[in-house]
This record gives C-alpha cells, structure tokens and sequence, in this order.
C-alpha cells in the first residue's frame, strides 16, 4: 500500500507502513525512498526555529532513512549523532545513506542530509540486539510533580520558536529563562502536541526540543546553534504504551567556554525507565 499526500506545495508517497500515515510528526518527517540508498523528503516550516528547521526533526528525518537502510527490527538503534554543518531552507531534501558495515549482532550506517547539491548535515547510527551482560543504574527519575499537576509551557507567537507548537511541554525542573539563576538546568515532561506512542523518532525529536539548560543561567536571550547531536537510546520501544503519555526529559550544562557548552540529557519513561541518553555541543552567541 501507498499513501499519497499534499505537504505546502509539495506531493510525496509514503511506502507501506502497515497502514495510513495521520500523525502530524509522521508526516512531516515521512521520506519517499528513491532508490536503495536514496530517500527524498521536505523540510516544514512548522519546524522552524530561527533560520532553519528544528534539529531534533532534522535528526529524526535522517534516523528514519537510517532505519530504513539497516531494514532489521532486531536490531534496534543504539547510539545516532549528527553534525549540523548548515540550516536547509524551506523545502525538498535528499538524504543518501550507507551501510557501512553489518557484524553478527551490529549494524553501522551513515547518511547525508543533502539540499540543492550541497551538504546540510552528516550522521553516523549503530543499530544492534541486545546483549545479556553486566547491568545497573546509579541513577533514578528525578522525584517531581506529575504532569496533570502541571500547567502546559505557553506557547507565544513571536517569542517561542515556531517548532514548539508541535509539543505540549510542562515544566517541572530548574529556574525560569533568563533569570540568572545559578545552575543551567532545565526540564519537565513532554510529548507531541498530537498525542503519539513514543519510539526511537519521538525520542530523537524530544533530545532537542525542550528550551536550552543554560537559558535558566543567562541574563537575556541569545542564540544557541547545535553543531552536533548525539542520543544514546538505552531501551526497547515502545517503553510508555499509552501515546497521551508523557516523558521527563532533564538537560543540564555544566561547562561554557570560548563561546561553546556542552548540554546533557536525560529521558525518561512515566514510569521511571532511562529511554535515552542525550549529549549536545552548541555555540552561544552573544
């Protein structure tokens, strides 16, 4: 089966999924496979930031075409980073993907996110089953209010990217933006806005989408780039079976300096389970 559907101005077909493709997020981020390696998609400029599309949507655009690459539901993602080399403008992308290597129990990959012949973004993905091993975690969910106790993060025309109309955020961890606050560290729960089952996509949307950690420790506002992405996925999906669940999401920077910080995330289940590991480096403009 093929879906055929309308985007702004532009048609794509979405191959078979097992089913039609409603979701908002699944539209928006659907591909149109070329050939074996070839994957055709749209930027939306309900994803945009500032001067270019939200980086948690770029990286769940090429992630899909990564996946699709690899083709073995046994071999779940592990580990995506992408390096954003230049923001695409509104509009088609190519994405071309390489099966780097296939091992007995993983699987690497690469993709391009490609407009008008030039490179806009570069990723490397590791896909494999799980291992029987060693485990633990000395870490825990942070102990906060639950989301129905929380009032939902507003959502201000010409103040708060246009991005974030795709989710419904409440916060729950750290200080106001721009208040000077201390410590950078930021959080809440979150899901799309329309409601959705929460999978490796979701996740790689949601380890970009909450508002920088160190807005809480600046003053005023400024710009903060991503020059790179990376998300350790450490579960299996779907961990949240209800898609009006929520998930908490903790960034926090602990280092700035000569005009770059490093923010760490964390994502978790409602019900308490590590789904990913998040790790960016940004530029902070003044």
């Amino acid at each position: 089966m093929r879906v055929r559907f309308t985007r702004g101005d532009f048609i794509l077909q979405v191959g078979d999924r097992g089913g039609q493709v409603t979701h908002k997020f699944d539209l928006d981020t659907a591909l149109e496979r070329k050939d074996e390696s070839t994957f055709l998609g749209v930027t939306s400029r309900d994803w945009w930031v500032e001067r270019g599309p939200h980086g948690g949507f770029l990286a769940a655009l090429m992630l899909r075409a990564l996946k699709s690459t690899v083709d073995d539901p046994a071999r779940p993602v592990r580990s995506l980073t992408v390096h954003y080399i230049a923001p695409p403008t509104h509009g088609p992308v190519e994405v071309t993907t390489a099966l780097e290597r296939v091992g007995k129990s993983r699987s690497s990959a690469s993709a391009r996110l490609n407009q008008n012949g030039e490179t806009k973004a570069l990723a490397l993905a590791a896909f494999s089953s799980a291992w029987e091993s060693v485990d633990w975690a000395d870490n825990a969910m942070p102990d906060v209010a639950r989301y129905g106790d929380l009032d939902p993060m507003p959502v201000d025309d010409g103040i708060t990217p246009r991005f974030f109309e795709n989710f419904d955020a409440r916060p729950a961890i750290g200080d106001w933006p721009f208040t000077g606050a201390k410590r950078a560290l930021s959080g809440g729960w979150i899901r799309l806005a329309e409601p959705r089952p929460v999978d490796d996509l979701a996740v790689t949307a949601f380890a970009d989408a909450w508002m920088p950690s160190v807005f809480t420790r600046l003053d005023r506002p400024m710009a903060v780039p991503t020059v790179d992405l990376t998300v350790h996925f450490r579960t299996a999906f779907p961990p949240v079976a209800d898609p009006e669940d929520y998930v908490l999401v903790v960034f926090r920077s602990e280092t700035a300096a000569e005009g770059f910080f490093v923010e760490d995330g964390e994502i978790w289940s409602s019900n308490g389970t590590l789904i990913a590991q998040a790790r960016q480096l940004a530029v902070l403009m003044g």
